[in-house]
């Protein structure tokens, strides 16, 4: 018999499963579950959104596009960066489009790092990043970010993390799983750090556009200095409930964004066709359901926050994206112990802190991209639960 394990490499064995699907795995085998696990929106796809691919299927466009994406979703990717974000990026060779914003996060990654290159990133965040570094042979610092700080990356814990074999900050803000945000004083004290070195930051920025409050999303782009060493990632699953279309996209220097197309092209090819056909409508006429969602996740984020209040659950407030991290410390358990208690008694998924780094311990992610009666049921279950404790 072949010996597999002898077969497979160092570095996918020592890489661990998601531990956000693995509670979602065993919620899907039990009845009866609410789920409140997956950051997957509960809205459809808009409709004109949805007609705008079907059309293009009508009109046979089924073909591959260029491998960097449809021209004409590239120019509006540049029109809404510069009328979303004021920061101005050419379509020919500066924006790239990926199948969705995990493979933009890889092909960041993997064209920037070599072998020893350190990543810091910052924690709690989301699950691929630490992986995706180990796989390109690079080495992961995490920075713990802490509840004090409303979960922020602060100038001087970045300070402190950085060495000479440091190649890339990973910003992940808007956060998941915190709903922590950086506002653009937090960005400039950033800046600050960064200026005379030549460390490059990975902005994650898929949640841009679920920021709650009367001050948008700011772009680490946008601050002075940092335009030519940031790698914006964003795409189309969140903002506009396009999580199936798999689509993403990828801005930044075109140097860079010539390497990160040179590896998309063996070993995507290009995006899907239709999707990209249905994001150009997205992104001409998709402003008004921006904020339908977003108003409607801001409703569900206060009825959530007030659950926990009620139920004696300390919980930071989000500030972004449609996470709540509370904490769960004062039951006695680890996040996976609570979690697997709560399933099996009450049939109430939800994720633990340490599936996004080991600072998550006393902390679970709790998703409200559902609907109203879902999350009310699943209060009433959770404070059952810690009743019975």
């Amino acid at each position: 018999m072949i010996d597999y394990q002898s077969i497979l490499t160092k570095r996918i064995k020592e890489v661990k499963p998601s531990g956000i699907r693995r509670f979602f795995d065993i919620a899907n085998e039990m009845d009866d579950v609410i789920s409140l696990s997956i950051g997957e929106p509960d809205f459809y796809t808009p409709w004109h959104i949805r007609d705008a691919g079907i059309k293009s299927l009508e009109m046979g466009k089924t073909h591959y596009t260029s491998n960097k994406g449809l021209n004409d979703l590239r120019e509006e990717i540049s029109k809404y960066m510069y009328r979303r974000n004021e920061i101005s990026y050419s379509p020919e060779d500066q924006i790239l489009i990926t199948v969705g914003g995990s493979e933009a996060i890889d092909l960041c990654i993997r064209s920037v790092i070599d072998y020893g290159d350190e990543v810091l990133i910052p924690e709690p965040s989301f699950v691929c990043y630490n992986p995706i570094t180990v796989l390109a042979g690079g080495i992961p610092v995490t920075i713990e970010t802490k509840v004090e700080d409303n979960f922020r990356l602060t100038a001087d814990a970045l300070r402190k993390a950085i060495t000479p074999k440091t190649k890339l900050l990973i910003l992940p803000y808007p956060n998941n799983p915190t709903g922590g945000v950086m506002r653009r004083e937090h960005l400039q004290e950033i800046a600050e750090v960064l200026r005379g070195t030549n460390i490059m930051v990975l902005s994650d920025e898929i949640y841009g556009e679920l920021t709650y409050g009367d001050v948008r999303h700011v772009s680490i782009a946008s601050i002075e200095d940092m335009y030519e060493r940031t790698i914006v990632v964003n795409g189309f699953s969140k903002t506009y409930a396009m999580t199936g279309w798999r689509l993403g996209f990828v801005c930044g220097p075109k140097e860079i964004m010539s390497a990160m197309t040179k590896l998309h092209q063996y070993a995507i090819m290009s995006a899907p066709t239709t999707a990209q056909f249905a994001a150009i409508e997205a992104l001409k006429n998709g402003d008004d359901d921006i904020e339908m969602m977003k108003s409607e996740y801001d409703k569900r984020r206060r009825l959530i926050l007030d659950g926990f209040k009620r139920i004696g659950f300390e919980c930071f407030e989000p500030e972004g994206a449609f996470y709540t991290f509370p904490s769960i410390k004062q039951t006695g358990m680890d996040s996976e112990q609570f979690c697997e208690k709560l399933l099996y008694s009450q049939r109430v998924a939800l994720v633990p802190g340490t599936a996004f780094g080991d600072s998550g311990q006393g902390f679970v992610r709790v998703s409200y991209c559902y609907s109203t009666k879902h999350i009310l049921e699943a209060l009433d279950r959770i404070e059952t639960f810690i009743k019975q404790l």
